[in-house]
């Protein structure tokens, strides 16, 4: 995992810590008891009840609503690119290991939908190029499949070498541009 899914992943946590702390009531003030076994008697029973339904009634309602957009969030947000090799669909272990993370983000976002990009450099046919980003976009879904991601909250397409982030002709903006993206659909 890459510093920042980390770091997004340790933000999530806290971010639901919060919010099921926030959840329960604040502790009833004790009144001195006249007698000491009737004391004992109702601090051993009404506290306990009065927490427990606090806890139950609100926090299924609250927390999942919260949960959720808390992972749609994360998912929109967090899911990087991966980059290929020339002329290759294969995946690198470098690209399984950022699919691991954005795997980990979609399964904790059920209902956020995907459309993974295939992308090639402009080397090659136009017609070799929307192939070969064909094939890339299915590798990467069929990956993330692989590892619980529903097929259903992901799509393909293919741009081939029409939509390069480096426009340049070079060895460096080639290797940028051979690469799967993610879009959240909206």
């Amino acid at each position: 995992m890459t510093k920042s899914t980390i770091t997004r992943l340790v933000v999530m946590l806290f971010a639901l810590t919060l919010l099921a702390s926030g959840c329960a009531k604040k502790p009833v003030a004790e009144e001195p008891a006249m007698m000491e076994a009737p004391a004992v008697e109702m601090q051993q029973e009404a506290p306990a009840v009065v927490v427990e339904e606090s806890v139950t009634e609100m926090a299924p309602a609250y927390d999942a609503a919260a949960v959720a957009k808390a992972a749609e969030l994360a998912a929109a947000k967090g899911l990087e690119m991966i980059h290929f090799d020339f002329d290759q669909y294969t995946l690198t272990e470098a690209a399984k290991a950022t699919l691991v993370s954005n795997a980990g983000l979609l399964r904790a976002a059920p209902k956020v939908n995907v459309l993974i990009e295939g992308h090639c450099d402009e080397r090659g046919s136009d017609e070799y190029n929307l192939a070969l980003g064909e094939k890339r976009a299915l590798a990467t879904k069929n990956y993330l499949v692989s590892l619980g991601v529903s097929v259903g909250q992901l799509n393909v397409i293919s741009y081939g070498e029409e939509m390069p982030i480096d426009p340049a002709h070079n060895v460096d903006a080639w290797a940028k541009n051979r690469r799967a993206a993610f879009k959240v659909k909206r």
